[in-house]
C-alpha cells in the first residue's frame, strides 16, 4: 500500500499480531483500539433493530410495521443529515457563542478523509457518534406510536436532531462545549444520560402531552401484540449496549473494562429489582416487568458507567428500577399516553443515573478533580450542583425545542393522523401492508 506500512510481530507460537499502523504524515493507527471502536459501532447500530423490535412487540398487530418503521427511518434520515451537517454542528468549533459548533472540513466530512484522532482513523469516530444521533430521535417515537403521520413523523425527528440534539451533544461532548467544560471535571455524562435518555424523555413526554391519547385511552385495553418479539429487542438492546458504553471510552483497556462491567452489573441489577416488585406486589413476575427492568438498569448506568464501581451499579440499577415502576403508574393517575414508556424509563431512570452518580465516584477520579480544581478540593456536592445544572438545561432545552418543533409539524405536514386511518390501522393506512399477514382483529379499537 503506498501510504500506509503495517508493522508486525511474530509471537513464539508463530502468530501474525499487527502492532502498528502508520498512515500518511506520520499519523500512527492504534489498530486495537481501532478494532473495538469498529466493533462498537457495529454494536450500537444493532440497537436500533433491537429498539424497532422492541416497540414493535408493544403496539398492536395493526401498528406493528409502522411502529418498527418508526425506528429504522431514523437510520436513513439521520444518518444522512449526521454526514452532511450533524457532525460539523455538535463538534465543530463554537459559533453562535457556543450555542453549536460549525467546521467546515466536517461538511460532508470532505475533510477527515486523511485524519487520525488518537490513533483512530476520524471516519470510525464520527460513524460511531452517528449512531447516537440515529437511536436518540427513535427513541421518542414510543410515546406516539400507533396515532402519528409517518411524513409528520419524519420531519419532526429531522428538526429535532437540528436544533435540540446537536446543540445538546455540543455543549456535553465538544472539546469546547460549555458543560464539558465547566467547574473541574465538567459534567459527567459518559454515555449520554443528559445527551441522549434525558432529552428524548422528556422530549416523548411533552409530544406525548400535545399530540393527545390514541383513540380510546385509558378506557379501552391495549395489549402488546407480540412479547416475544419485545423480548428479543431487549436482548439485542443489552448486547448492544455494551458498545454504546464501553465504546464511548474511545479506548481499549482500563477505562473500556470499567464501562463494560458496570453496563452488565446494572442491567441486572435492574431486572433483578422489577422482579422483585412485581413479585411483592403482583405475586407473579412478568416477562414486560423483566425486560423494562432491564432497560431501567442500563439507562440509569449509561452517564456513569465510567466513574462508579460494582457496588454502585448494583444500587444504582436497583434504584432505577424503583423510580421507573413507580414513574409508569403515573400515566393512569395523570392520564396522558406515554406509549411504550419513554419518559417513564429513559427519561427517569437516566435523569436519576447523571444526578445520583455524583455520590458513588470512584476515589480516584476524585482525587483527580481536586488537582483540577482551584480550590485543590472537590467533593460529591460540587459534581451534584454540576450535574444538577446540566439536567435543568437539557430540561429546558427539550421543553422548549420539542414544543416549537411539534407547532411547526402540524401547522405543515400534520402530525396527529385521523380518526378513520387511526382506526384501520396505520400499517394498511399510510403503508399499505400487514405486519404478519393476517387480518387484524382490533380494527375500530
Amino acid at each position: 500500500m503506498k501510504n500506509i506500512k503495517l508493522l508486525t510481530s511474530l509471537s513464539s507460537f508463530g502468530v501474525l499480531i499487527p502492532t502498528v499502523l502508520y498512515a500518511g504524515d506520520g499519523q500512527v493507527i492504534d489498530t486495537g483500539t481501532t478494532c473495538w471502536m469498529l466493533t462498537s459501532t457495529a454494536l450500537v447500530l444493532l440497537m436500533v433493530p433491537g429498539l424497532a423490535m422492541f416497540y414493535g412487540g408493544l403496539v398492536r398487530t395493526k401498528n406493528v410495521l409502522s411502529t418498527m418503521m418508526h425506528s429504522f427511518i431514523s437510520m436513513g434520515v439521520i444518518g444522512v443529515l449526521w454526514v452532511v451537517v450533524g457532525y460539523s454542528l455538535t463538534f465543530g468549533s463554537n459559533i453562535l457563542g457556543g450555542f453549536i459548533g460549525w467546521k467546515n472540513g466536517y461538511f460532508l466530512l470532505n475533510g477527515i478523509d486523511n485524519s487520525i484522532v488518537d490513533g483512530v482513523p476520524e471516519y470510525v469516530l464520527a460513524m460511531f457518534q452517528g449512531k447516537f444521533a440515529i437511536i436518540t430521535p427513535a427513541l421518542i417515537s414510543g410515546a406516539i406510536a400507533e396515532r402519528v403521520y409517518f411524513r409528520g413523523y419524519t420531519l419532526f425527528i429531522a428538526l429535532w436532531f437540528l436544533f435540540v440534539y446537536c446543540p445538546l451533544c455540543h455543549w456535553v461532548w465538544a472539546t469546547d462545549g460549555w458543560l464539558h467544560n465547566i467547574g473541574a471535571s465538567g459534567i459527567i455524562d459518559l454515555a449520554g444520560g443528559t445527551v441522549i435518555h434525558v432529552s428524548a424523555g422528556v422530549s416523548a413526554l411533552v409530544i406525548a402531552l400535545l399530540v393527545g391519547a390514541r383513540r380510546g385511552y385509558p378506557k379501552i385495553v391495549i395489549a402488546p401484540n407480540n412479547m416475544v418479539m419485545t423480548m428479543m429487542g431487549a436482548g439485542l438492546l443489552w448486547v448492544g449496549w455494551f458498545g454504546f458504553n464501553a465504546g464511548s471510552t474511545v479506548h481499549s483497556g482500563l477505562d473500556t473494562a470499567r464501562a463494560l462491567t458496570m453496563t452488565q452489573v446494572s442491567a441486572a441489577s435492574g431486572a433483578l429489582m422489577w422482579v422483585i416488585i412485581e413479585s411483592i406486589i403482583y405475586k407473579k413476575v412478568t416477562s414486560l416487568g423483566f425486560v423494562s427492568g432491564i432497560l431501567a438498569g442500563l439507562v440509569v448506568i449509561t452517564p456513569a458507567a465510567g466513574v462508579v464501581q460494582p457496588y454502585g451499579a448494583i444500587i444504582l440499577g436497583s434504584i432505577s428500577s424503583m423510580a421507573c415502576f413507580y414513574a409508569i403508574t403515573l400515566k393512569s393517575k395523570f392520564g396522558y399516553d406515554d406509549s411504550l414508556d419513554c419518559f417513564g424509563i429513559h427519561g427517569v431512570g437516566s435523569g436519576l443515573g447523571v444526578l445520583l452518580l455524583s455520590f458513588f465516584i470512584r476515589n480516584s477520579w476524585m482525587e483527580d478533580a481536586a488537582k483540577a480544581s482551584k480550590s485543590g478540593t472537590w467533593t460529591s456536592i460540587d459534581q451534584f450542583t454540576i450535574q444538577l445544572l446540566g439536567i435543568g438545561v437539557t430540561i429546558a432545552m427539550a421543553v422548549v425545542g420539542t414544543f416549537i418543533i411539534y407547532h411547526i409539524v402540524e401547522k405543515t405536514v400534520g402530525l396527529r393522523i385521523d380518526d378513520q386511518r387511526e382506526m384501520e390501522g396505520l400499517d394498511q393506512s399510510l403503508h399499505g401492508e400487514h405486519g404478519y399477514g393476517l387480518i387484524h382483529s382490533d380494527f375500530g379499537k
